[in-house]
C-alpha cells in the first residue's frame, strides 16, 4: 500500500475498525474513507455497489459485523447469521467486481470446533461440531473465510482472512445485555463499586437512567449490587485476551507485507485453512480474569458464580505461530491491557 492509497475500513467506528484506522494514520496513511451505519447499510447490496462504484477503493479492511457476548449470541440468532452473510457477501463480492488490489477479512476464533484440541490451529477449522450458543455467527465468519478463499482460487483476487481471538479496548462495547465478558466485568464490577460507595450520582450517570432506583432495578437483573456482582457459568472455562491497538497492528502489517500466497504450503493439491489466527497463546480462566478485574477496579465484594448459566467452550486458546512465522507478534499483556481499558471506560463513559 501507498501512503496515499484510497482504503476503506468498513466499521471504522467500531472496537476493532477505529483501531485499525489509528494505526493507519500513525503510519502516514492519510486517504482512510468510512461510512457510518446511517451513511451506508453495508447490508443493502444496491448501496454497497453504488459506493463502491462512486468510491473506487484500492484496498479493504472488512472489520464491520454484528457482534456480541454469550447472551446476544444464543438470543438473536437469526440476526448474527443473516447480517453478517449479507455484510460479508456484499463487501467481498463489489471489492471483486471493482478491482479491489487486496482486502482483509476479519472474523473471529469462535469459528473452530467446540471440543478443537488446544491450543486452536488453522487446520482445525470444520473437524467437528461447533459451540452451540455462538453457532450461527460461527458459520457466517467461516462462510466469509471460504468466500474469500474460492474468489482467490476462481478470480485470483488477493483476499486475507485473520482470526483475532477475545478483543478489548477503546471504543469497546459496555452494554451489559450485548458486551463481551471482559468490558462486561468491568462496568458491573464498577457499578457495583460505585453502590458500594454510596456514589449514587454517578451510577445513575453511568446507567443514564434517571434515578437510583431505577438504576439498582437496572443493575439487579444483571446479578449487581453493593456487596455482589454475579457472573454466568462457573469460572472455569479459560479464555485468551488480545488488545484492539494490538489486533490492528497485525492487520496493518499484513496488509503491508503478506499476500494470499504467502498463507498455504504450494505443494499440496488442495488449498484450505489460509486464515490466519492472530492472538498471543496465552490464555486464562473467567475467575482469574474477574478477580484480575476486581482488583483493578478497587471492588471488595463477592464475585458469584451462577453455574446455573452456560459456560460456553471451555478452552479456547489459540495457536499464533502461523503469524509468528509471518513476522508478528503481540505486544500488550493482559494486565496492562485492564488497566488501560479502565482508565479508558472512566474517561469516556
Amino acid at each position: 500500500m501507498k501512503k496515499d492509497s484510497k482504503i476503506y475500513v468498513a466499521g471504522h467506528k467500531g472496537l476493532v475498525g477505529s483501531a485499525i484506522v489509528k494505526n493507519l494514520r500513525s503510519k502516514g496513511y492519510t486517504n482512510i474513507i468510512g461510512r457510518t451505519h446511517s451513511e451506508l447499510d453495508l447490508m443493502d447490496g444496491t448501496k454497497v455497489a453504488q459506493f463502491f462504484e462512486s468510491e473506487k477503493p484500492e484496498f479493504v479492511i472488512l472489520a464491520a459485523a454484528k457482534v456480541g457476548g454469550i447472551v446476544a449470541n444464543n438470543t438473536y440468532r437469526a440476526e448474527f447469521i443473516h447480517s453478517n452473510l449479507l455484510v460479508q457477501s456484499n463487501i467481498i463480492h463489489q471489492s471483486y467486481l471493482h478491482g479491489v488490489t487486496k482486502l482483509l477479512f476479519l472474523g473471529s476464533t469462535c469459528i473452530y470446533p467446540k471440543n478443537s484440541p488446544q491450543p486452536m490451529r488453522e487446520e482445525y477449522l470444520l473437524t467437528s461440531p461447533l459451540e452451540y450458543t455462538n453457532e450461527p455467527y460461527a458459520i457466517a465468519k467461516i462462510a466469509g473465510i471460504k468466500m474469500c478463499e474460492s474468489y482467490n482460487l476462481q478470480y485470483g483476487t488477493n483476499y486475507i482472512s485473520v482470526m483475532p481471538t477475545n478483543l478489548y479496548g477503546p471504543n469497546d462495547n459496555f452494554d451489559l445485555e450485548t458486551s463481551h465478558v471482559l468490558p462486561a466485568l468491568i462496568r458491573k464490577v464498577h457499578c457495583a463499586k460505585l453502590l458500594n460507595e454510596k456514589r449514587y450520582d454517578e451510577v445513575i450517570k453511568d446507567l443514564g437512567v434517571s434515578n437510583l432506583k431505577e438504576a439498582k432495578e437496572y443493575l439487579s437483573s444483571f446479578g449487581v449490587d453493593e456487596n455482589r456482582v454475579e457472573i454466568w457459568g462457573t469460572g472455569k472455562p479459560r479464555r485468551e485476551f488480545l488488545w484492539s491497538e494490538d489486533m490492528a497492528d497485525a492487520c496493518v502489517y499484513l496488509m503491508e507485507n503478506r499476500d494470499f500466497s504467502d498463507m498455504y504450503d504450494h505443494s499440496q493439491k488442495e488449498i484450505r485453512n489460509t486464515h490466519i489466527n492472530i492472538g498471543t497463546g496465552i490464555d486464562i480462566s473467567i475467575k482469574e480474569l474477574a478477580e484480575t478485574v476486581r482488583e483493578i477496579v478497587g471492588f471488595d465484594g463477592e464475585l458469584y458464580f451462577n453455574s446455573d448459566k452456560p459456560d460456553g467452550t471451555i478452552l479456547k486458546q489459540t495457536d499464533p505461530s502461523k503469524l509468528h512465522t509471518l513476522g508478528w507478534r503481540h505486544k500488550v499483556e493482559l494486565r496492562d491491557g485492564i488497566e488501560r481499558l479502565y482508565r479508558w471506560y472512566r474517561e469516556n463513559s
